[in-house]
């Protein structure tokens, strides 16, 4: 009887550089499916907005978040770097690259560059996803298959 006053909305945050393309990209789909309904252009009577609580940090994040982040990927790096280093020719590179998390988020606060944007976390649901728009498009449809009854909560 009293089970919905346990539930508690989702919370994800969106570590964001607005000048990434992908990560722009990532808080207009997170915003879009806050406020429209969603999967977009459904006609089953489902398509409502999903419900849960949106933070975007124009900031990387600390390492305490960094290493909850690798704990929630489905494939963990023999190495952080790998994960969370972009291409970019300011990132340092083989021998250079940090590879602790403490080091890696130093990095990315002097250097937002450096890393992939973004970073997207449900931190109740334990999901993440980085430098990647697909990843969030996986965020969002367990969102709304818990949403719709097709996954348990």
């Amino acid at each position: 009887m009293f089970n919905s006053f346990k539930r508690k909305l989702p919370e994800i945050t969106v570590f964001h550089k607005p000048s990434s393309p992908s990560s722009s990209q990532a808080v207009h789909l997170l915003r879009s499916a806050l406020s429209e309904p969603y999967p977009p252009g459904s006609k089953d009577g489902k398509g409502q907005p999903l419900a849960f609580q949106l933070e975007v940090l124009e900031s990387a994040p600390n390492p305490d978040q960094l290493n909850t982040i690798l704990s929630y990927l489905p494939s963990r790096a023999t190495n952080p770097s790998m994960l969370f280093l972009s291409a970019h020719y300011s990132a340092p590179s083989g021998a250079e690259q940090p590879s602790s998390v403490k080091a890696i988020a130093e990095l990315g606060q002097k250097n937002p560059n450096a890393l992939k944007w973004p970073i997207v976390v449900n931190w109740l649901d334990g999901q993440a996803s980085v430098g990647d728009v697909e990843g969030v498009k996986q965020i969002l449809e367990r969102l709304r298959k818990k949403r719709d009854g097709e996954i348990d909560e």
